[in-house]
């Protein structure tokens, strides 16, 4: 009996068109919250969604049999993802107007709203737009490390085959961005009090 990941493979590089669904149909929600943890722009998210599918199409025959084909995607969903953001570092007048009118409000705005109380969702909104900016911050390696740890709940083992790192750099990837995260938010905690 053939392993169903290997027949999905095995059905994409035949180029079924049911094969590719039913790809989309698996991974397309962890692919979007991956994209998310680095482009928080639901627009853009989903267009990182779009590459990271076209990419996985268009290069299944060089997927080495015998990994996994979830650490693959999260490979190529990561390296799509930090492609985009150092494409908007280089636009340096567009990073500083963004930092200038703060666009990374829409981040906030495309986080579900839990509750529907007003206050409460300004409170929740402005939470994440700090995290997010504090996240922001991070080198590339601890943010994918951190996204794919605490965002995805990857084990290190899956983060390290991702990222193409042994386990022990995983774990201090992940403890380094915790830290980093702790001292800018404390740090904007302690200035932002009344």
């Amino acid at each position: 009996m053939v392993h169903p990941e290997t027949a999905l493979i095995n059905g994409l590089r035949s180029g079924e068109t049911a094969a590719y669904e039913e790809l989309v149909r698996v991974f397309q929600e962890k692919v979007l919250n991956t994209s998310l943890g680095f482009l928080p722009r639901m627009e853009d998210a989903e267009d990182i969604t779009q590459e990271v599918f076209l990419e996985v199409f268009r290069s299944v025959g060089a997927f080495k049999e015998g990994a996994r084909l979830s650490t693959w995607i999260y490979r190529i969903t990561v390296n799509k993802c930090l492609e985009a953001l150092r494409r908007r570092k280089r636009h340096k007048r567009y990073a500083f107007f963004q930092a200038l009118v703060g666009l990374e409000d829409d981040r906030a705005q495309a986080l579900p709203d839990q509750l529907n109380h007003p206050g409460i969702q300004l409170e929740q909104q402005e939470r994440a737009r700090v995290l997010y900016q504090a996240m922001d911050r991070l080198p590339e390696k601890q943010r994918a490390a951190f996204i794919l740890h605490k965002v995805e709940g990857l084990s290190h083992r899956e983060i390290g085959a991702a990222l193409d790192i042994n386990i022990p750099a995983v774990e201090s990837l992940v403890h380094r961005a915790r830290k980093n995260l702790q001292k800018t938010l404390t740090t904007y905690y302690k200035n932002d009090q009344i």
